[in-house]
Order: structure tokens, then C-alpha cells, then sequence
């Protein structure tokens, strides 16, 4: 698949100010990827479910927010869900780790979170 320059940031919607601290963060640096996401997390309906595996689809990778609210966001686990089914490259960050629950929900209960810097979002960018 060509590369269409695009991420997806994936986080609950309690987290929709870390999406917007890390978008900040991105804008600030000079990548060649744009940022996409789904601000209305809607899980039940299968529209935004088609819609939002169809977005992940078209996207290069995946970076991920990883705070205590994963565990009631059904939407971001269902977005996570579909780039890991999809073998898109995911990213996972803390949003705030010292806040995280001793056991977190698949799919990121057995996967590497790493802390939220520029060197690991630009080790993953520069690998896609």
C-alpha cells in the first residue's frame, strides 16, 4: 500500500484534551503526516464502525493515548481493535501513567506503552 501520510491518534473521549496537547505537539514539529481521528465515539452503531475501520484502513499508523479511562472507552478500544486486525502500526503512549489502572483491557494489556516524548513519536513516524 502507498503511504498516505496520515495518522490516526486514537484516545477516549474523557482524553479530548490530551488528543488536543498532543496535536499541538505534532503541529509544532515539522512531520510530513497529517492527523486524523474519530471525536464522536459511537461504538454501537455499525455506521461509525465501518467509518472509523475505513479511516484506519487509509492510514499509516496509529498513535494511541493510553490513560485511566481505557477502560470504559469502548470507542478507542474498538479503533485499537481494528489497526491491530488491520496490521497497522500502532503507537502506544501514556497519557498519564502514574494514573493507569494495575490491569488494563485488551488490546493493550500485553503490549509495550511508551512514555509521550518527541523521540518515541518521532522513532515511530521515521518507521512507517
Amino acid at each position: 500500500m502507498a503511504p498516505t501520510n496520515q495518522i490516526f491518534i486514537s484516545f477516549a473521549l474523557k482524553d479530548i484534551n490530551f488528543r488536543d496537547l498532543l496535536v499541538e505537539q505534532l503541529s509544532n514539529k515539522e512531520t510530513l503526516y497529517s492527523f486524523v481521528d474519530m471525536p464522536v465515539k459511537q461504538s454501537w452503531e455499525t455506521v461509525w464502525k465501518e467509518d472509523c475501520r475505513s479511516k484506519i484502513k487509509k492510514c499509516d499508523g496509529v498513535i494511541a493515548l493510553i490513560t485511566k479511562n481505557i477502560i470504559r472507552a469502548d470507542g478507542q478500544l474498538w479503533e485499537l481493535n481494528c489497526a491491530y486486525d488491520d496490521r497497522v502500526p500502532v503507537l502506544l503512549l501514556y497519557g498519564e501513567s502514574e494514573k493507569l489502572p494495575k490491569k488494563l483491557p485488551p488490546p493493550v494489556s500485553d503490549r509495550e506503552i511508551l512514555l509521550w516524548t518527541w523521540p518515541n513519536i518521532e522513532t515511530f513516524l521515521n518507521r512507517l
